[in-house]
């Protein structure tokens, strides 16, 4: 009669024991299903066209009398307007910033001997035109201001003295570019899986990736900035469950 609860404890413990082993095995299969994904990249480029230019001009004027230098300097001012009005250019949105009056007999550093012109003004103009093309008209004839007897050099702290042309609308692009870098993406997953003898599943992980506003014709030397026409690229990168 002893043995019968013995035996009875044995069987299952015995169940017990193959219950928990069918349950770790099908577990561990279980993960390397869901572990089962790839990796793939998806790219998306689209041309744009700029559709706003700055240009910051930096008018330079030299004399010994100040009221002398700053009529020459609103005479060069009205001088760049009128060069824009003949080029086509939105003249509103020209702004007068940064007058920088500079005494050299004032600088303790400056050059030994008689000086020519004491006083140096500086005055930059900001062209501001949402006709990027007008402005690459005009920027080509900066001859005609120098003609004219315009003094220019580049901006401080804008740059170059040419028109920098900016895309500002990057969120009108950027649903159909993710959408055809995912498509890109699963296509290359289905070829994958394809080669694998296996299926594609669900996303497992997705990353957009950063959009980048690259200049159209990529070589040494050529700033995106200074293009009209731009590449937009976005590279995502998506998980895919293989089924």
């Amino acid at each position: 009669m002893q043995q019968r609860p013995l035996l009875l404890a044995s069987l299952l413990m015995a169940f017990g024991i193959l219950g928990a082993g069918w349950f770790v095995g099908n577990g561990l299969i279980t993960s390397r299903v869901t572990d089962r994904f790839v990796t793939v990249k998806g790219v998306s480029e689209q041309d744009v066209e700029a559709d706003l230019a700055l240009w910051p001009l930096k008018l330079n004027v030299s004399g010994n009398n100040l009221s002398s230098i700053q009529a020459d300097l609103d005479g060069q001012v009205a001088e760049v307007i009128r060069f824009l009005i003949r080029h086509g250019v939105d003249t509103s949105g020209v702004s007068i910033e940064g007058l920088e009056v500079t005494d050299r007999l004032a600088n303790p550093y400056g050059e030994s001997g008689p000086i020519q012109n004491r006083y140096v003004v500086q005055q930059t103009l900001i062209i501001r035109s949402e006709d990027p093309g007008s402005v690459l008209a005009a920027s080509q004839e900066m001859g005609q201001l120098v003609d004219a007897g315009v003094v220019f050099t580049s901006g401080s702290g804008y740059g170059p003295a040419q028109p920098t042309f900016i895309f500002t609308r990057l969120n009108d692009v950027k649903p159909t570019m993710i959408a055809e870098a995912t498509a890109n993406a699963r296509e290359a997953a289905e070829q994958f899986a394809s080669d694998a003898n296996s299926n594609v599943g669900g996303i497992r992980r997705a990353n957009q990736g950063v959009f980048q506003i690259l200049a159209r014709d990529q070589a040494p030397g050529i700033m995106e900035s200074a293009q009209i026409t731009k590449t937009v690229r976005v590279v995502s990168t998506v998980e895919y469950y293989l089924e």
